[in-house]
């Protein structure tokens, strides 16, 4: 699979188009994928015992961002070569301003709660890369195919119970998952003894850095945080929606009931 042809395009419109993402197999090198996991994992460990690692922001839900560097350029490459750069300007004819990041998945993580990237209105493409083998033991992704085809307040997701679409999607180290950002989906618990990283290359973000995205932070591996600000009320706010979850599921209840947050900036 050097590259898609017209009929394999027009299936995978089809098929995007009624689910709001597809599932590509063993796209980017396994070893490079294996070098770049030990990387991540080594420059995590520094930044703990150098105490440059923020408290909270994540690290207490389990869920933290990372830029992967310069290191992660090959699996760009690979996307190209392998006719998927192509086939997300195919579904998604605007500008692709590119942006590189990680999700770093840490052991006993919570389940995040269901959401889309962004906002309705400005929507964008993801390609995440399976760095090492994802199950439904170290987080695989859980997804709501066919949430992306309108605007949900939270209170009509509710309802309508939109969660009971909730399908998992397992990833063998080097595929991809195309998806849109309208997608509603949700980080899992690692139950695993190991972090599980993911990359993501956003197409079309606002906030896509300009220039070369693999030269940010001077092509250094960087973690930042994930929802959560890293201060003390940024941490209560974590602790309470890692201990009360539902009460995070009701404020979302009731504030969509006056507004239509997430539908535009």
């Amino acid at each position: 699979m050097n590259a898609f042809s017209k009929t394999d395009l027009e299936t995978f419109g089809a098929t995007f188009a009624d689910q709001g993402y597809l599932v590509l197999r063993d796209v980017v090198p396994k070893a490079e994928l294996t070098q770049l996991k030990q990387q991540i994992f080594d420059e995590f460990e520094v930044s703990k015992r150098s105490g440059q690692l923020f408290a909270g922001g994540g690290q207490i839900s389990g869920h933290l961002n990372c830029f992967p560097g310069e290191g992660a350029r090959f699996a760009h490459e690979a996307l190209v070569q392998r006719g998927v750069i192509d086939l997300v300007q195919s579904l998604y004819p605007k500008p692709m301003a590119m942006r590189v990041s990680c999700n770093l998945n840490l052991p006993r993580s919570g389940a995040q709660h269901y959401h889309m990237d962004g906002v309705f209105t400005e929507d964008f493409m993801i390609a995440n890369v399976a760095v090492v083998d994802t199950d439904l033991v170290n987080g695989a992704i859980d997804v709501l195919p066919r949430t992306h085809q309108r605007f949900y307040e939270f209170w009509r997701y509710a309802l309508q119970r939109r969660y009971r679409l909730t399908t998992r999607l397992p990833l063998k180290q080097g595929d991809v998952l195309v998806r849109t950002s309208r997608l509603w989906h949700r980080g899992m618990p690692n139950n695993s003894p190991t972090p599980r990283p993911m990359l993501a290359f956003t197409f079309g973000e606002k906030v896509a850095p300009k220039g070369d995205p693999f030269r940010f932070n001077d092509g250094k591996i960087k973690f930042d945080p994930n929802w959560f600000a890293p201060n003390f009320l940024g941490r209560l706010r974590e602790r309470t929606f890692v201990t009360a979850p539902l009460s995070y599921s009701a404020y979302r209840f009731a504030r969509s009931l006056v507004g239509k947050k997430g539908y535009d900036s």
